[in-house]
């Protein structure tokens, strides 16, 4: 097994899930250069910004991340989002097992409403991450301004 439903993982997942949590954002990197064990290796409360300051361009991580967005004046929408993050410098072979391993962190991070794969940290914006939400979400409350 890939150590994606370790006790830590999973707790840091309900704590992202959670509303009475502070923390909206968790990271899972590889414990080590090769093999496919998989390990928390950070959480925070600084939302999608903080989270992308932590990607490793020589790696491949997986992040979950909790995003909030007003509708209008009344009301707010709460999404989860999987980024499948693999960093331009990061060898060919653990690239190639991004697929296969992925499926496992997506049966323990299994509540997301989209998935962003990326490769630069500039395809990773609040802006774009929020338009990508609100069309999965179904209901566009801004004429599709997102």
């Amino acid at each position: 097994m890939s150590g994606a439903d370790a006790p830590e993982i999973l707790a840091a997942y309900d704590a992202v899930r959670s509303d009475k949590d502070e923390t909206n954002w968790l990271l899972i990197s590889y414990a080590a250069a090769t093999g496919n064990q998989l390990v928390l290796s950070k959480t925070g409360t600084g939302g999608l910004a903080e989270l992308v300051d932590e990607l490793d361009d020589g790696q491949v991580q997986y992040a979950y991340v909790r995003v909030e967005y007003a509708n209008d004046a009344e009301s707010k929408r709460v999404k989860f989002a999987l980024i499948v993050w693999i960093g331009q410098g990061t060898k060919v072979m653990r690239k190639a097992r991004v697929s296969i391993e992925a499926g496992a962190v997506k049966k323990v991070l299994s509540h997301f409403s989209v998935q962003v794969d990326a490769d630069d940290k500039r395809d990773l914006s609040e802006a774009d991450i929020v338009a990508r939400l609100r069309k999965a979400g179904g209901a566009d409350y801004n004429g599709g301004r997102g």
